[in-house]
């Protein structure tokens, strides 16, 4: 069933407010309208040299409870969850979204061509971040960017896909009573790591949150920086070796149903030491043999 989007009114227009001095911290602000003031304006830089592994490996462990951060997300925003047997307590099997886009009810289930349902958004976007500001950041913490709860939330997954890489100037949730909650937890995810909006992006969540001006602004505690390790990144891939061309027309491509992938994995153990596990379906080095019990996400 198609999501509905709520039939709450519009929030109403207003004037943008006048930028002010950053303040020490997050927490001196008590409104998400005031705490817009302090984050600065400035023009979408370029997305070159963009790569998600810049962020770290994907749904990295970083509060170091055994789970990775897909999981702690929907254990924390599904309800009537059940859990995988021999997983600690950590990989959720089924479950049920509230989901705040679409203010819609959807039945999570666990497995290939069923978990995609529910998806784990990035609130700021890390393309969005990585054009305004996030590339000077460090990788300690451009991870904890990337896996910050605050950063995070469980939704409706084509929904997301709707989203993509956008920010509250080209996209907003349809469901419009979400919609303060969420410009307001943009706001101080920028105002945490120290990004900044483009004035149309600015405007956008000005207009919102004048319709809203006591929107609280979410627990935004920073987490200590954790310490870079070769689980975190990706490990550099030597150059390929240069061929010579020839006149011979190439060999046509081997069909598979496989998904398309740049890189091998022997097992899941490779795999780990590259970084890059979980592997979900689609993702360059993702097969089936890695996907012991065949639900979409290989190397768990």
């Amino acid at each position: 069933m198609s999501p509905t989007p709520s039939d709450s009114p519009a929030p109403i227009p207003s004037a943008t407010p006048t930028p002010t001095a950053a303040p020490t911290t997050v927490k001196d602000q008590s409104t998400a309208l005031a705490l817009l003031a302090t984050v600065p304006i400035k023009g979408r830089a370029p997305r070159t040299n963009y790569d998600r592994d810049l962020f770290g490996q994907a749904w990295y462990d970083l509060d170091r409870n055994g789970c990775d951060t897909r999981n702690d997300m929907l254990r924390r925003d599904l309800v009537k969850v059940t859990l995988k047997d021999g997983t600690r307590g950590c990989v959720v099997l089924t479950g049920t979204l509230s989901d705040p886009y679409t203010a819609t009810s959807i039945p999570f289930v666990r497995g290939q061509g069923t978990s995609t349902i529910v998806q784990i958004d990035h609130v700021v976007a890390l393309a969005d971040a990585w054009q305004k500001g996030a590339q000077h950041l460090s990788i300690e913490k451009r991870v904890s960017l990337a896996n910050d709860p605050l950063n995070l939330l469980a939704v409706y997954g084509p929904t997301n896909q709707s989203k993509g890489d956008g920010d509250a100037a080209t996209w907003l949730p349809p469901n419009k009573s979400f919609r303060c909650a969420y410009v307001a937890r943009q706001t101080v995810v920028k105002a945490k790591y120290g990004l900044w909006m483009t004035q149309a992006e600015h405007d956008a969540v000005a207009r919102i949150l004048a319709g809203c001006p006591n929107q609280p602004i979410p627990n935004a505690t920073l987490r200590p920086l954790v310490r870079v390790t070769a689980s975190m990144t990706p490990k550099p891939t030597a150059p390929k070796p240069t061929v010579k061309a020839t006149t011979q027309a190439p060999k046509p491509a081997p069909t598979s149903t496989e998904p398309k992938a740049d890189v091998y994995y022997k097992n899941c153990s490779a795999a780990r030491e590259a970084g890059v596990a979980p592997i979900y379906v689609g993702q360059p080095g993702y097969r089936s043999g890695l996907d012991r019990d065949h639900d979409g996400v290989a190397c768990e």
